[in-house]
């Protein structure tokens, strides 16, 4: 190596630290890919103006919806590696990459895990004119005649469909799937009668469960969440492996340096420790989680092999 050379990497080792330290000088925009108000919004709007006071600096939240996501991360994948243009990773994006080999990004080559933030409950719901009180019985009920029963999803390969394949080929049962364009489409055909079941988004269908609306059957949490702790787990119901979370967690596009990463890793696990934030996730039915880059990457690397299956298992590989 030349001089120069070795000079020039010597400067490059002491400026990252310093740009850590001094990070951040400009405000930080975090993008999500899905609409204002869902789960990844309030997630990304209340964990990150709590790291905007941690780090005494200002995030901003931008929404870009758009191909599940896809859009927004396709923006983020080609952004500068400063630490100032960050996305909320989800389980669309593990899906949509088992599902689409074509994408213009790879998630899991193309952004670095920062921290595992938050999820929220998929509920299993059905109508009342079901007439079924258990999954034990809504399996029974789909063996007697199958194909009678029709849930609806958010799209197709969409996590609340995938979490009905799972569901179906875990129980051996056959029941009809209708695709919509969004969750509100699907409980506005649920309450009518059109439609029997759904896994859903807690967020999305509580509030119908405890009018009386629906009823929910259980989670496809690995265990009972403090958000619905009454609420029995799929496993607890008698289909073993049936899981399925909905969670959101913060990445950067890589090659963002090591120790930006661990600074705002840092700043999002105090967040999410934070009575504030806690309250503020639980009146919305959102989870909290947190943990180190690793952590997250290791969760990311699991969900990756769990959706790859299922959607080969489907046939919904493009």
């Amino acid at each position: 190596m030349s001089l120069r050379l070795a000079l020039a990497a010597l400067l490059t080792a002491i400026a990252l630290p310093a740009q850590a330290q001094n990070y951040p000088t400009q405000p930080i925009r975090i993008i999500s890919g899905f609409p204002a108000g869902t789960t990844a919004d309030i997630s990304a709007r209340v964990v990150g103006a709590k790291i905007g006071e941690i780090l005494k600096g200002q995030v901003v939240v931008e929404n870009r919806p758009g191909a599940a996501s896809s859009i927004a991360g396709a923006q983020v994948a080609r952004a500068d590696k400063d630490g100032y243009t960050l996305y909320i990773g989800s389980a669309a994006n593990v899906i949509n990459a088992a599902q689409n080999p074509n994408l213009t990004f790879d998630f899991m080559k193309d952004f670095t895990p920062i921290a595992l933030m938050t999820s929220t409950p998929t509920v299993l719901v059905v109508s009342q004119e079901l007439g079924v009180k258990s999954v034990k019985e809504l399996i029974a009920a789909a063996k007697a005649k199958p194909g009678a029963i029709s849930f609806g999803s958010s799209g197709v390969a969409s996590s609340t469909h995938l979490a009905l394949e799972l569901f179906k080929s875990l129980a051996g049962v056959n029941i009809q799937h209708v695709p919509y364009t969004g969750s509100p489409q699907v409980v506005t055909d649920l309450l009518a009668g059109r439609l029997q079941g759904y896994f859903s988004p807690a967020s999305t269908v509580m509030g119908h469960v405890r009018a009386g609306k629906l009823i929910a059957l259980g989670t496809t949490d690995p265990k009972r969440t403090t958000i619905l702790p009454d609420l029995p787990t799929m496993i607890e119901a008698g289909v073993p492996d049936c899981v399925s979370v909905l969670w959101f967690g913060l990445v950067a596009p890589s090659g963002t340096p090591q120790a930006v990463i661990d600074r705002l890793s840092k700043a999002a696990n105090e967040a999410l420790k934070s009575e504030d934030v806690a309250k503020a996730l639980q009146s919305s039915s959102v989870a909290r989680h947190g943990g180190s880059p690793e952590d997250f990457r290791k969760h990311i690397e699991a969900e990756n092999k769990r959706w790859t299956k299922v959607i080969a298992d489907a046939g919904l590989k493009k």
